[in-house]
């Protein structure tokens, strides 16, 4: 409901109730739609029973019909001019058919995804330089209705808020089951004005997990399963409750930290992670490099590396960030990991997606 002010334009009940939005599985969001505008609060994923940042969003034909709550940030929606800090949201917006709305990138660098930069070539879409530390006056010269960027513990946005930048929080990958982090592309898609290509794709997405998922239980084997490897000493593991160590269950996987109750990552010693690791049946990794690694390479990393069943028995799948679409396409298709997975954990001479096995 709106209430009348005496300026002609519609204040924002906050009492009422409007049309709750359902999200099935997303954890972080609540969304309420209301007459000419739709009130979304993001929790805050780092202190229970606080938000992170509420929206009013308010399709542009309305925007001089409604006074929103004070304590709201205001998104004129559909988003014609958007910058994304983070490759996995510029290909959700491509997959959306909302492309055309990006006219600025982040870490350009790390982007592979070719639309944008072909884009990026042309000077249709502009560089803005590091994601920590933007560069202020090409994000005023491009004049965004939105800047797309990931939270993280404590982060202010104090900078781009003086400049009168309208910041979405991207807070989605600290959901922890794959398919509540991929469900933000419903909040996303209001912004955008592509609700119903959101719902459409995200209820594809949910059957092929599902019958994934479903299949896979039937699995009477159950390999145990290893990830990453040691960096500068330290072996950073899904914890137990991340959507990765979920996903890997899901695949039928049995993950050597499921009893870990960390949604985060654990930072751990070699000998440890060996200890939990030597019977591992699988080990898969990703890296970066301008080559594929080989068995010798790594053993020379690390010779504990070689006390791994999986390592012995050529089990040793490898993910190329550098190259892969993993990181842009994972975070909202993940029915496509999944289905990787159980191709890795089950292996019928299925081609990969993102991984290789290890030669030689």
């Amino acid at each position: 409901m709106l209430l009348s002010s005496c300026n002609g334009k519609s204040r924002i009940n906050d009492d009422n109730n409007g049309d709750t939005i359902t999200f099935k599985y997303a954890e972080h969001i609540t969304a309420v739609r209301h007459d000419g505008y739709v009130d979304v609060k993001l929790s805050n994923p780092w202190k229970s029973g606080t938000i992170l940042h509420r929206y009013a969003l308010i399709n542009r034909s309305d925007s001089g019909k409604v006074i929103p709550p004070s304590d709201a940030t205001v998104i004129y929606t559909p988003i014609r001019r958007a910058i994304v800090t983070t490759s996995p949201h510029c290909r959700l917006l491509f997959d959306l058919g909302a492309g055309e709305a990006i006219k600025g990138v982040c870490d350009l660098a790390y982007i592979t995804q070719q639309d944008v930069l072909q884009r990026a070539a042309k000077g249709t879409i502009t560089n803005c330089g590091n994601s920590m530390s933007p560069t202020i006056e090409r994000i005023i010269a491009l004049a965004p209705d939105a800047m797309f960027l990931s939270p993280f513990e404590g982060s202010s946005h104090a900078q781009l808020e003086n400049i009168g930048t309208p910041i979405i929080e991207c807070a989605d990958y600290m959901e922890t089951s794959a398919l509540g982090r991929a469900e933000w592309m419903r909040f996303y898609a209001m912004l955008i004005g592509k609700e119903d290509t959101a719902d459409s794709l995200f209820s594809t997405i949910e059957h092929n997990y599902n019958t994934i998922v479903e299949h896979n239980k039937k699995q009477k084997n159950h390999p145990k399963v290893l990830t990453e490897r040691v960096t500068s000493g330290v072996w950073y593991c899904p914890g137990g409750n991340s959507s990765m160590a979920k996903l890997i269950k899901d695949a039928g996987g049995d993950y050597i930290f499921a009893d870990d109750t960390h949604s985060g990552s654990l930072n751990l010693s070699s000998e440890m992670v060996i200890s939990k690791a030597i019977n591992a049946d699988i080990w898969l990794f990703i890296y970066y490099g301008d080559r594929p690694l080989t068995r010798n390479q790594l053993s020379t990393e690390y010779s504990g590396y070689k006390t791994i069943k999986a390592f012995k028995d050529g089990n040793i799948y490898e993910c190329n960030g550098k190259t892969s679409t993993y990181f842009e396409e994972i975070s909202f298709r993940p029915d496509f990991l999944l289905t990787e997975l159980t191709h890795m954990f089950y292996p019928q001479n299925n081609k990969l997606r993102y991984y290789k096995r290890i030669q030689e």
